[in-house]
């Protein structure tokens, strides 16, 4: 597949608020891809749902050939995400807070 991300008709709402509506668009491997849009556009809701921290509402998406909703734990284990807000536990150290988040999205070490 030349293809890293396959987005078809995806949509995403929350009770009568449609965040996202009907988008789609393809990316290929090695390029650099933005959403660009004002606030309240769908960018962060679309990135949530191709990082499989929230299913579409209707629609399809593909990340490296793997489907958001059947093969969520497969992509999760293959992208690293970082948001605009901080994430972590200043409390920690980093090897913790790997650790902590690797455990809440079911990572294994490797052997």
């Amino acid at each position: 597949m030349d293809k890293a991300i396959v987005v078809e008709n995806l949509s995403k709402k929350y009770g009568n608020f449609e965040a996202v509506k009907n988008i789609s668009f393809n990316i290929k491997k090695g390029t650099i891809f933005g959403l660009l849009g004002p606030n309240g556009a769908g960018k962060s809701t679309t990135i949530k749902m191709l990082t499989c921290q929230s299913n579409p509402s209707s629609g399809t998406a593909y990340v490296g050939g793997f489907d958001v909703l059947i093969d969520s734990a497969e992509i999760k284990r293959r992208i690293g995400v970082v948001f605009e807000s901080q994430n972590l536990y200043e409390e920690l150290s980093v090897y913790e807070n790997l650790n902590f988040f690797a455990a809440c999205t079911a990572l294994r070490k490797k052997k």
